[in-house]
């Protein structure tokens, strides 16, 4: 079978299966949970072409004509893949709202020299459609990870052949293959969101591809044997599309179930099967064969839609139509790009000539980037001097739902819609110090001190701690702070709640490998905030997402209330006012996170329900019924919502930066609320 030319439409439809595979997964993320698995397909039949191509050269030649095969991969791939990163850089700047120009100026770029998976694995993203913020070139990840496999197997192969013939070359991929999948599962646990990306994690996958094809030729099934091959690769594919989703521990060891399922199906060869009268018609085999094409574009046009339609939400005939534009578009790359790329003469007779187009078209894309992250940082300065313009006025934010201050429509339009690195919640002022090497989680430094005593011999020293959710507050925290000469220090741990529990995990991911982190870090804070004896605790933290568990079937409430008056009762004791502050209203969770931005004009059509953005919270009610004097909750929701319905724009405010955090000018219009609730002004 390695030295088979001819078309073989099970591959085909297994392109087919793939790229469907995906786009739905993006186009419906709740419905086929686990699409991504198309990508793993990919690396596999990749792995096995690639190969039985280099071996039938390298077996007939005793050597890879590496430029031609650079050049030929390169007029394949790049032009369709160039096309649409233009596209995405000129749409970003037209349609989408300037915060996001930067990022996807840096990933249109990163994409465009294809190390796009490397800085995602850096981010550490979590690639999910079920993100609000992801790039129009975040996609591209995968293609980075191949186009990689593209430049160092061809060297690998020609290593092994000249050390020993065939048998070396199998041998050393499995080797290397073994090596990867032991790697994988290890990173899979211990950093989930990075190993889904970097490129030693995925080389087992191409592994399995490339071994079939060096030994298919002696690993020829009989009809029946073949036919209950693929019966079970098609199977496991399928599978794990549908059974998969994102609380899968992915890839690790459930990668082998598409993988080898993919393995099975080109195993079993190409001669005619059950399934033939299924995976030859021509609409699989017409989407087999745009299905690079319909990969590059589905994507960018799924980010683009909402704010090109006005429409946070896509209706089902939206979502079908954009599906129907990115299938013609895909064949119309793939007839007038893809094909007449490959087909061109002056390119497919000079590799010179084509590694050189390939530097141009990079060059152009890059330009381009460069281009967009320039009008980014204009639009930056532009949108803080307007916010500074605003801060002065008397309904300015939370204090247009003061009721004496007789504001107008304090729910209109925002004077900044669109928010910068101005808004970040996480910002420090220069009073901050670096983050420390004390309370470490895992290597993750959590503790800074930030200094506004003005060189007072003892000033009054303050902590808030908790997850992002506390950190959200800390401009507030660090404004009171400036005013009455406080030392803050800040204990902050992402998804991690500050309270003795028996925690379990975020949204539901139960047994997350960073809980005993958590746990450890938490009970060791706690501690040394109690023998640092401080004036204030400030605390807050995402209690409605963080589930604990003691397994004794208790209310999370009840285990909550248990759990936070450990400590509570520790820091009072030790002469420290506890102030829990309220979680805000929900966003991202009630509203889609883009809903502001997308009706900046309009943003009351944002309003949700005050039952459902403020569902009950195990901290603010632990906090609310607490019998320890020493303890209050600041719950300033009446500054987010009316009578009935929570906001996004709140006195001509965006009130969250993100899906969960709040915008850090808005959170700043709320100091004199917390200010009065813990006593330094008059209410």
């Amino acid at each position: 079978m390695a030295t088979e030319t001819r078309f073989r439409t099970d591959i085909q439809a297994l392109r087919a299966i793939a790229v469907l595979a995906v786009v739905l997964n993006h186009l419906w993320p709740l419905g086929l949970t686990g699409g991504y698995v198309g990508v793993d397909v990919f690396f596999v039949i990749s792995g096995f072409l690639i190969t039985a191509h280099l071996h039938r050269e390298v077996d007939g030649t005793g050597r890879i004509r590496l430029a031609k095969f650079y050049a030929r991969r390169a007029r394949r791939l790049l032009p369709a893949a160039l096309l649409v990163l233009a596209f995405s850089a000129v749409t970003a700047y037209f349609l989408l709202p300037f915060p996001r120009w930067e990022a996807n100026a840096g990933e249109i770029l990163a994409s465009a020299f294809y190390v796009e998976n490397w800085l995602l694995a850096a981010n550490s993203v979590d690639y999910s459609a079920l993100s609000a913020s992801a790039s129009l070139a975040q996609h591209y990840w995968s293609l980075s990870v191949e186009e990689q496999f593209y430049l160092f197997w061809p060297l690998l192969l020609l290593l092994l052949f000249r050390l020993r013939g065939r048998r070396a070359m199998a041998a050393g991929i499995a080797v290397a293959g073994l090596a990867s999948l032991v790697y994988c599962v290890h990173l899979t646990a211990v950093s989930k969101a990075a190993a889904y990306f970097v490129t030693p994690v995925r080389v087992w996958e191409f592994a399995i591809g490339a071994l079939i094809a060096l030994g298919a030729a002696k690993l020829r099934l009989s009809k029946k044997h073949a036919g209950i091959a693929s019966g079970v690769g098609f199977a496991l594919i399928i599978g794990s599309a549908v059974f998969f989703d994102h609380h899968t521990h992915f890839p690790g060891l459930f990668a082998l179930l598409p993988t080898i399922g993919t393995g099975l199906v080109i195993l079993a060869g190409p001669e005619t099967q059950w399934h033939t009268r299924f995976t030859s018609v021509r609409p699989v085999q017409f989407l087999g064969g745009i299905s690079y094409s319909l990969y590059l574009w589905h994507w960018p046009l799924i980010v683009l839609a909402p704010f090109a339609l006005g429409s946070p939400s896509l209706s089902l005939w939206q979502q079908l139509g954009l599906l129907a534009v990115s299938v013609v578009l895909a064949w119309l790359t793939k007839v007038v790009v893809e094909d007449r790329g490959m087909a061109w003469r002056p390119l497919a007779e000079s590799s010179k000539l084509t590694l050189t187009a390939v530097v141009a078209g990079m060059a152009v894309i890059a330009l381009a980037s460069t281009v967009l992250t320039w009008a980014y940082d204009s639009q930056v300065k532009q949108s803080e001097l307007a916010a500074k313009r605003e801060t002065a006025k008397t309904c300015h934010g939370a204090a247009a739902m003061v009721p004496e201050n007789e504001c107008e429509a304090p729910f209109g339009p925002a004077k900044v819609p669109y928010l910068g690195p101005s808004s970040e919640y996480h910002q420090r002022p220069p009073e901050c110090g670096e983050w420390l090497g004390t309370h470490l989680a895992g290597d993750k430094k959590t503790v800074s001190v930030c200094d506004f005593s003005g060189g007072s011999p003892q000033p009054k020293v303050v902590w808030l701690v908790g997850d992002s959710h506390a950190q959200q507050w800390q401009a507030p925290v660090f404004d009171l702070a400036r005013e009455h000469g406080w030392v803050v220090k800040l204990g902050f741990l992402g998804a991690c709640p500050m309270a003795d529990i028996s925690y379990r995990g975020f949204r539901g991911a139960i047994g997350d490998t960073d809980v005993p982190k958590c746990t450890h870090w938490s009970r060791d804070l706690a501690s040394a905030i109690a023998v640092e004896r401080p004036a204030y605790v400030f605390t807050s933290f995402y209690a409605r997402q963080e589930t604990a568990d003691d397994g004794s079937g208790r209310p999370q409430l009840a285990q909550y209330r248990e759990g936070l008056d450990t400590y509570w009762s520790a820091w009072t004791a030790a002469g420290a006012q506890v102030y829990v502050l309220a979680d805000p209203p929900l966003n991202g969770d009630v509203r889609e996170a883009d809903c502001v931005s997308i009706n900046s004009q309009h943003p009351a059509a944002c309003a949700v329900e005050r039952r459902l953005a403020q569902p009950p919270d195990p901290l603010t009610e632990a906090a609310r019924t607490s019998r320890n004097p020493g303890v209050s909750l600041i719950d300033l929701t009446d500054y987010f919502c009316d009578a009935n319905q929570c906001h996004g724009v709140v006195g001509n405010v965006v009130v969250y930066y993100d899906s969960d955090h709040l915008n850090r000018e808005f959170a700043r219009t709320l100091t004199p609320m917390i200010a009065a609730e813990v006593g330094l002004t008059e209410r």
